[in-house]
């Protein structure tokens, strides 16, 4: 039976990192502020919010949400984006998403400020991702799932990682984090042909493709490392992955449940990444 690695003794490392960082940068008369835009009241969105309130102020970090209506114009949202832009004491900027459909996201992710843009939305941060430029912001899920594997002293070097998910949001970036590792990285999706057995050579498979309990023991090596990102309801209305996590523990090394996972993880990391921002909008 596999290890099961939760987030939360991570979510408290880095928490605690930033914790100290942030009364260091306060004792220089700087205040790390983090930024919600929120348009509407999706229960998912709020879910998150509550999360990342409570962790800024475990943090020490301030906090503002600018709660918008559901249907704002496009005109309207870019001008109260830019007044957030440009408000000096806001330091990270989170913007949920997806976003109503009749604001352009493609127009948009052009207007956040990528110097606060703490959760990778501006194209500017997805080609920092890419080129491995670590003064931008990746997301914040794929990197909880980096610093879940590095709490846990898992050593990606030389290591075929699978990755089921090809989204912006978590797919191609924890790629590109993993190649960061020296990992060997296939990316997998819907149209992949034989995708068990494609999953059945990983020797780390992270799942994000948003479909409860696709991944079963057929699609796991044994002794993988099994980082499962899914947030889905089962038949039962209960919260679950995209890892059937009974299944798959008997071959596992090392897996994520869910809830307590990777998720837990990620507001820690808004936190670390809000700090960093602050850094260097101050050049500190």
């Amino acid at each position: 039976m596999g290890e099961i690695i939760k987030g939360k003794p991570v979510a408290d490392a880095i928490t605690e990192s930033v914790i100290r960082e942030v009364e260091e940068i306060k004792s220089r008369g700087i205040s790390p502020k983090l930024a919600i835009v929120r348009v509407g009241a999706d229960p998912s969105d709020l879910a998150y919010e509550r999360g990342a309130i409570k962790r800024m102020e475990k943090c020490g970090i301030d906090k503002e949400v600018i709660a918008l209506p559901v249907d704002i114009s496009q005109d309207e949202f870019i001008k109260e984006l830019k007044k957030v832009n440009d408000d000096e004491n806001v330091h990270g900027i989170l913007v949920f998403r997806p976003m109503p459909e009749h604001l352009d996201e493609d127009i948009i992710k052009y207007v956040i400020s990528p110097e606060k843009d703490v959760d990778c939305f501006s194209p500017v941060n997805v080609a920092k991702v890419t080129e491995g430029d670590e003064t931008g912001f990746p997301p914040a899920t794929p990197t909880a799932v980096m610093e879940i594997m590095k709490f846990y002293g898992v050593d990606l070097k030389g290591k075929h990682a699978v990755v089921i998910g090809r989204s912006l949001v978590v797919g191609k970036p924890v790629s590109m984090l993993l190649l960061k590792e020296h990992a060997t990285v296939t990316i997998c999706h819907s149209r992949t042909q034989d995708l068990p057995g494609m999953c059945r050579t990983a020797d780390v498979l992270v799942a994000a493709v948003g479909k409860a309990k696709l991944v079963d023991d057929t699609y796991v090596k044994e002794g993988a490392v099994v980082l499962d990102v899914g947030i889905n309801m089962d038949e039962d209305n209960n919260m679950c992955g995209d890892v059937d996590f009974d299944k798959c523990i008997e071959k596992a090394s090392m897996i994520t449940p869910v809830p307590a996972g990777v998720g837990s993880v990620t507001t820690s990391v808004l936190a670390k990444h809000v700090v960093k921002a602050c850094r260097i909008l101050n050049d500190i």
